[in-house]
């Protein structure tokens, strides 16, 4: 395999966490085709270059992954703009050259997959750079909130955008909510016993006393669920009176966008997650032309 091939390939090997790239693409692509593409099997057999294109200013997320979209079917593709790229309208992104049926039957796996980690993406980035003007030691996460079967590639994008992605799945982190603390005897119970078998533990608090109890019980990171900055702020201040505050990370949940953030970073939280990045997406306007 010459070097250029073994780079390409790299990243369709199975992910750490357990997803199968280049067999998730397939699935994709298997999904749109079914038994075949009855539309494009009418058109000559002869070769085409198309180049897709973006439409409008954003972050550009997913290349990799749409180039490979037409790579597993046979095509040459020569990506332009890389991952991170902030786009402008009517740039090109990648080039793609092959069967004329078989770029046109790729062609909407590899628009919806490319616009919508895009626009993950983009929508990222815009609240990352509202909480760095304000404070750059707090965080912005992704959630759990993601299209079931595109988590991957979701908390990729948000990667791509500056963001991070906290748990992938629930083997990774305990995070004891709310419904677990219904269904236990205790929230001090649940907390030392997650605490004799994981480092990390994070608890949602719905109030003040709930969280200075579970930062005293011994959880490591503290969700404020659906606290208003001003909640946040005499939490802290409460926190810090205790001595606790240093042995827990703060993070801010709930009802956060791009309107309000800036409010949260200014209280101080280690970390905000916002779902709305991942399962509220507006994805990217992107086209593919045929020019050849």
């Amino acid at each position: 395999m010459d070097g250029k091939k073994k780079t390409q390939n790299t990243h369709l090997r199975s992910h750490k966490l357990g997803t199968n790239i280049k067999k998730e693409l397939l699935r994709f692509i298997a999904e749109d085709i079914q038994n075949g593409d009855i539309t494009s099997v009418l058109l000559p057999k002869n070769k085409i270059t198309a180049k897709i294109i973006s439409k409008e200013n954003g972050i550009l997320a997913g290349v990799k992954f749409a180039g490979d979209v037409f790579r597993l079917k046979g095509c040459n593709v020569k990506i332009i703009k890389k991952d991170g790229t902030k786009l402008k309208p009517n740039q090109i992104i990648l080039q793609v050259s092959g069967n004329a049926r078989t770029v046109l039957s790729c062609e909407r796996t590899a628009l919806n997959l490319l616009s919508r980690m895009s626009g993950i993406a983009t929508h990222t980035n815009l609240l990352v750079s509202k909480i760095r003007k304000i404070n750059r030691k707090t965080k912005l996460y992704s959630t759990r909130k993601t299209a079931p079967g595109l988590r991957f590639f979701d908390k990729e994008a948000v990667m791509i955008g500056g963001g991070h992605k906290h748990r992938m799945s629930l083997n990774e982190m305990v995070m004891i909510k709310d419904n677990h603390l219904m269904v236990s005897n205790s929230m001090e119970d649940i907390i030392k016993n997650a605490r004799k078998r994981h480092k990390n533990v994070e608890v949602e608090a719905e109030n003040q006393r709930d969280a200075v109890f579970a930062a005293n019980s011994g959880a490591t990171i503290v969700m404020l669920d659906n606290f208003s900055p001003a909640q946040i702020k005499k939490t802290i201040t409460v926190l810090q009176k205790k001595k606790l505050r240093n042995k827990v990370k703060l993070e801010a949940s709930g009802g956060i966008n791009s309107k309000n953030i800036a409010a949260f970073a200014k209280t101080g939280v280690d970390m905000i997650s916002v779902g709305s990045i991942t399962n509220s997406v507006k994805g990217l306007d992107l086209s593919l032309e045929v020019i050849v």
